[in-house]
């Protein structure tokens, strides 16, 4: 027995011994002591949870060179190599995690809206409920502050700048024909449908150094990474019918959408303005393949849309009117790839490939486009650690436009060929939680008017408190001039503009509030001395302008049960002198003051969505050839309130109801002066009205999916 005691004694002895104790303290970088941190040795079970001083102390039987590591939420995860006998009375600091929620955010010029984002002005969702956006994601994105009401256009006119300074993009791929074309006096679409999109990224000035060839903004669109589910929607509407349909598998998935709008029938039960001989007809189709690897994510993209009408339009110079007819083709395909390459390196390239066709018929002459354009990116991304990342990539954009025109007296052809290439380079520097800077440049070759760009981008924020932040950006962006004057002149320069902007915003438990004040400068417009862009035309870039003002933008889901509203306002004051312009003045495109109001109302017993959008915009420019003013006088302010009602019929099945502009207000695009005096020597005039003051929408929709229970709610 005395033996046995003995050698229970050495037995504990040698185990006591052969293990080594690690101890030490974790704190903040301010020397607080962080409570609750797990420390331990990796691949073991050995380790501790610091205590309210934040001290810690285990034991262990592992030897020679081990890895402690040290973790807590939001702040760096710490290893330390090293021999394990060292692992005593340490004193360690963690740093704050930059990528925590509550670290500040790059926010000047860019909204964004997504599920994922850490501060999402809009959802997804709220694109196809808001009253007045019509299943549009221009229409929706025209409620927030920085747009200007265009409502005979229909385009993204941001900040002073016309339509044609904003690029549309898919998944970082340039979308070179992003809308319908249309009649004048007629409101053009988007050509994508939002169901396919997850995440919008809209900026209204000092955007990424990875985007050029914007004067204004860039709308970023990116596709759903990962459907929940399979699923069938079927839509029957009182313009047309839909038809889409989601397909999964074990690393793949498949979305394909398809539309076909008639407008005959709508039309023959309200009348507008127009002499139709063939109402509006169009048929969309989209799909979106997506493909999971080991590290990455391979999509395909894929539109195609056809649409053709042929109407007469009242005209104060032609007693008959003016024949109007359109046919127009398009496709457009990109294809990217997002993935890891290890060690903190990340790869994002892609392509695109765009064919439009538009066939036109007016005063009697034909006049056909073509273009085939297509883009390349190459982008890299380092992250080295969570206070700092580094992208850079290089693109390249072509274009080949050709345009037919023929008539009993001209048989001509214009065009050109463009070949655009960059290089860029950008750095998120995050110095703290509270501030942060992004660094970027820039550089464009432009071919045709063999102009070499470089341009520096900046931005920085600073959390003046815990929900609030004072952002500031600075930019040089380039532009080539539009193809209405490259078919003529080829060799005009690049337009330029310089942002200044300063942004505060402030985020607290559903409610969002932003003002931001910016200033654009621009230099080098394109100026002709005809009364449209043509052949015979003299242009240079003499053309200047600047654009200044203030945004204003309130959101709140939280304080009326039910409830979510936003208001969003503008002051706008820009002149500029360009195009066919005489003097520098405010162009007829801008409103001074912009309002917009937006709320939506779930009623429980209802089993309904409610949704109301008000539109307000002070009146635009126009020239009276009965003064000898230029842009002097403006038309009445434009009104428009609209709502509209999703009924839950079943868990599937959904009735949807809209009218747009319910008071009917007679709003007043601007006025058409005839081509000669009258006998008084005064020019009559006409006033340029839409073709019709409200618009009417009915439509049922059926979701068949896996579940059961999901619903196109959130396509509503």
């Amino acid at each position: 027995m005395k033996n046995l005691v003995s050698l229970l004694v050495v037995l504990m002895s040698t185990i006591m011994f052969s293990q080594t104790a690690i101890s030490g303290k974790v704190t903040d970088t301010k020397g607080q002591p962080i409570i609750g941190a797990n420390v331990y040795l990796d691949g073991t079970y050995d380790g501790d949870t610091t205590d309210e001083k934040g001290v810690f102390s285990f034991t262990t039987e592992e030897t020679g060179s081990q890895v402690l590591t040290i973790s807590y939420l939001s702040y760096e995860t710490k290893a330390i190599v090293g021999d394990v006998s060292t692992f005593k009375n340490l004193q360690i600091k963690l740093q704050d995690d930059m990528e925590a929620l509550d670290a500040v955010v790059i926010s000047a010029g860019t909204f964004e809206a997504s599920d994922n984002s850490k501060v999402s002005v809009l959802k997804p969702l709220d694109v196809v409920t808001t009253a007045s956006a019509l299943g549009d994601f221009v229409g929706a994105l025209q409620t927030l502050p920085g747009t200007t009401t265009v409502a005979e256009d229909g385009r993204l006119f941001v900040r002073g700048g016309d339509a044609n300074e904003t690029q549309i993009f898919i998944d970082g791929i340039r979308v070179f024909t992003p809308y319908t074309p249309t009649a004048n006096n007629t409101p053009t679409r988007g050509r994508y449908s939002p169901f396919l999109f997850d995440g919008i990224t809209f900026s209204t000035g000092g955007y990424s150094a990875e985007y050029g060839n914007a004067l204004s903004s860039v709308l970023l669109l990116n596709t759903i990474d990962e459907p929940d589910q399979e699923k069938t929607d079927i839509g029957i509407m009182s313009v047309g019918a839909s038809l889409g349909h989601t397909e999964k598998w074990d690393k793949s998935s498949l979305s394909v959408n398809t539309s076909y709008i008639n407008l005959a029938p709508y039309i023959a039960v309200f009348e507008d303005r127009n002499d139709w001989e063939k109402p509006y007809e169009g048929v969309q189709g989209e799909t979106v393949f997506r493909r999971k690897f080991g590290t990455g994510m391979l999509k395909l993209y894929a539109a195609f849309d056809a649409s053709n009408f042929d109407l007469t339009q009242e005209d104060i110079n032609e007693s008959e009117g003016v024949r109007f007819k359109l046919n127009n083709k398009n496709f457009y395909t990109n294809a990217s790839y997002q993935g890891l390459l290890g060690n903190g390196w990340a790869l994002h390239s892609g392509l695109s490939y765009t064919i439009a066709k538009t066939d036109i018929n007016v005063f009697g002459a034909d006049i056909e486009d073509d273009e085939n354009s297509a883009h390349f990116k190459l982008k890299l991304k380092k992250r080295f650690n969570s206070r700092f990342k580094l992208n850079f990539g290089v693109e390249h954009f072509t274009t080949n436009f050709d345009e037919t025109f023929a008539s009993e007296e001209i048989n001509s052809t214009y065009g050109f060929n463009s070949n655009n290439t960059a290089v860029f380079a950008e750095s998120d520097i995050i110095f703290s939680k509270n501030f942060a800077m992004k660094l970027g440049i820039r550089a464009d070759n432009y071919e045709l008017s063999n102009d070499f760009k470089v341009a520096p981008r900046a931005s920085i924020a600073y959390k003046t408190s815990k929900n609030g932040q004072l952002s500031l950006a600075y930019g040089d962006f380039y532009q080539n001039a539009n193809n209405n004057i490259l078919k003529f002149n080829s060799k005009v320069e690049t337009q330029n503009t310089k942002h200044y902007i300063m942004n505060y915003q402030y985020v607290n438990d559903g409610r969002l509030f932003r003002a931001e004040i910016y200033r654009k400068d621009y230099d080098n417009l394109v100026k002709y001395d005809t009364e449209f862009e043509s052949f015979d035309a003299t242009f240079d870039n003499s053309g200047t302008g600047y654009a200044q003002g203030l945004d204003i933008f309130w959101r709140d889901n939280k304080s009326i049960k039910n409830v979510d509203y936003w208001l969003s306002y503008s002051y706008l004051d820009t002149e500029r002198n360009y195009k066919n312009f005489q003097e520098q003045a405010q162009p007829n495109f801008a409103n001074t003051h912009n309002f917009s109001a937006v709320a939506k109302y779930w009623i429980d017993d209802w089993k309904s969505q409610v949704g109301f959008s008000y539109s307000f915009a002070s009146g635009r420019p126009y020239t009276n050839p009965n003064t000898n003013a230029f842009l002097a006088e403006k038309t009445k302010s434009y009104n428009s309130v609209s709502l509209n009602w999703a009924y839950l019929i079943s868990p599937q099945k959904i009735l949807y109801l809209s009218v747009n502009n319910v008071f009917a207000f007679k709003n007043i695009n601007g006025y058409q002066y005839a081509n000669t005096p009258d006998v008084n020597g005064d020019f009559a005039r006409r006033s340029l009205q839409p073709a019709a003051d409200q618009f009417f929408f009915i439509g049922f929709f059926w979701t068949i999916s896996e579940d059961g229970t999901d619903n196109q709610l959130d396509n509503l």
